[in-house]
């Protein structure tokens, strides 16, 4: 279940379709001081690593070092030194009207697929705008290899070459007009390939992988396929002039987010993802909440599941909380899109909650009418927290 792009998408948005859309278009051509830890649903501070054995949250941190590091480098480098890294870039990177149209394109798929999310781009700058585009379309068609109608042909060395193909984008030799969109995109933006690599191996664990043994195992896999969105989103959606956070406090919030979503969408998919046999959930937890996979493959709601269900929904909702903190850290055109995605997604958990905790027959949505409640809901806090 490698449902990625949640930093920045709305829920109830089709990952499902992406390829289809592609193929009918293609003819028409400073360090911080703590870590999280919410591993046991509290919220833990923590200076040093006590031991050798490094946690999934510790790995993680010091991705979230580099990236903050690179813009670091952007306040005090001139651009066009950094431009000079780049060499030999194809023509659709160096001609405007093929660059523009690669940008549009990625811009009809994230009309098409997130409209709510699509919507919330339109405030942004065009230049960010577009950049955004191009960051989804790609995690998107990434999803699409173990998730897509073609998941069954995909093997680990199909992934080999997309990370090869992801390198050479990186380097300004894109294959087609997508990876052209994103070759400009972190050309101009401190991007760093880390996160993208990091979601790749999300995919090959999900080619591999289909149960976790605890939740720091299962938080790597978060990090993976849907906290790397947050690092790439972040150096485009911009911090704040006036922000007295430091840079690795935002991308720890972006991450949280990223994270909050993708356990959300595990709660939500607990049935679906049984009948592919898989259970996205710490096994640990569910032993000493008296729990097997029997009783997931059952799905009957019992008393046990419904307990076991709301502790796993309160980790879920301080990873939340942790995430809001970092919104008014950002630039204020990019503040309402991502506020209202974490408002859209919090209430997937409000629906599993109505629904009695049966995600196993029953799904969780977000209606249309709540989903357009929430986005001027979002505006007015931003708005807030602005001033």
């Amino acid at each position: 279940m490698s449902s990625v792009v949640h930093w920045i998408v709305s829920p109830n948005e089709s990952l499902s379709c992406v390829v289809r859309f592609m193929n009918k278009n293609v003819g028409n051509k400073k360090r911080g001081s703590s870590i999280l830890n919410f591993s046991s649903g509290i919220s833990v501070l923590s200076t040093d690593i006590v031991n050798s054995s490094r946690s999934s949250e510790e790995r993680v941190y010091e991705v979230i070092l580099k990236q903050a590091a690179l813009v670091g480098e952007q306040k005090i480098m001139k651009r066009g030194s950094v431009d000079l890294l780049k060499h030999s870039k194809a023509d659709a990177m160096t001609n405007p009207t093929l660059l523009n149209e690669a940008y549009d394109r990625c811009g009809e798929v994230c009309a098409e697929y997130a409209k709510t999310f699509y919507l919330g781009t339109l405030l942004m700058t065009p230049e960010r705008q577009r950049a955004v585009w191009a960051i989804y379309v790609w995690c998107r068609r990434t999803d699409e290899l173990v998730d897509g109608p073609n998941a069954s042909h995909i093997t680990p060395m199909a992934l080999d070459r997309w990370e090869q193909r992801l390198v050479d984008l990186f380097e300004g030799r894109p294959y087609d007009m997508y990876d052209a969109a994103l070759s400009d995109t972190v050309s101009k933006y401190p991007v760093d390939i880390q996160p993208f690599k990091d979601m790749i191996d999300g995919m090959r664990l999900d080619l591999k992988k289909s149960r976790y043994k605890s939740f720091d195992e299962l938080y790597l896999y978060c990090y993976y396929v849907a906290g790397t969105v947050g690092l790439m989103s972040v150096p485009v959606m911009g911090i704040a002039p006036d922000s007295k956070a430091s840079t690795e406090s935002v991308y720890n919030s972006a991450l949280a987010l990223g994270i909050a979503n993708q356990l959300t969408n595990i709660l939500r998919d607990v049935g679906e993802d049984a009948r592919r046999g898989r259970i996205y959930l710490p096994q640990d937890e569910l032993q000493r909440a008296g729990l097997t996979e029997e009783d997931i493959f059952r799905g009957q709601v019992t008393e046990k599941w419904r307990a076991f269900m709301r502790g796993q929904i309160k980790r879920a909702r301080m990873f939340f909380a942790e995430a809001e903190k970092g919104v008014a850290e950002l630039n204020g055109a990019s503040r309402w899109p991502v506020l209202a995605s974490l408002l859209l997604y919090q209430q997937i958990l409000d629906s599993i909650e109505a629904n009695d905790y049966n995600n196993f027959t029953k799904r969780a949505y977000v209606g249309k009418a709540k989903k357009l409640l929430s986005l001027p809901m979002a505006y007015a806090r931003t708005l807030m927290r602005s001033s």
